[in-house]
């Protein structure tokens, strides 16, 4: 899957703190590991991401997503799925994320 470009900021980061980089793609790699498929393991970050209302990791779960081919649709309902968690505020909060990206 080609995933999309990260924001500078990020390549600032492993530029400044490539130990961390690493043990953040070890990290990342060791969770993979598993019987979910692709697509599945994006739409559980994207809810994580919502969950603990991570306004960053939803905008690039949502990239992540979009470039992986997931419909819009699917990413719609995991916010939707989210609302009897999280309460209102929060999910039109996590919703208007996820349309940032959608909707640019």
């Amino acid at each position: 899957m080609q995933q999309p470009p990260a924001p500078r900021t990020h390549f600032d980061f492993v530029e400044r703190f490539p130990s961390l980089a690493k043990a953040w793609e070890e990290t990342a790699e060791a969770g993979r590991q598993g019987p979910l498929d692709e697509k599945t393991q994006r739409l559980v970050k994207l809810a994580i991401a919502i969950g603990a209302m991570r306004e960053g990791a939803v905008h690039a779960s949502v990239r992540k997503a979009r470039a992986m081919g997931i419909e819009n649709e699917a990413i719609e309902q995991v916010v939707a799925l989210a609302a009897g968690t999280m309460g209102m505020p929060s999910t039109v909060a996590a919703y208007t994320w996820v349309r940032d990206v959608l909707d640019p």
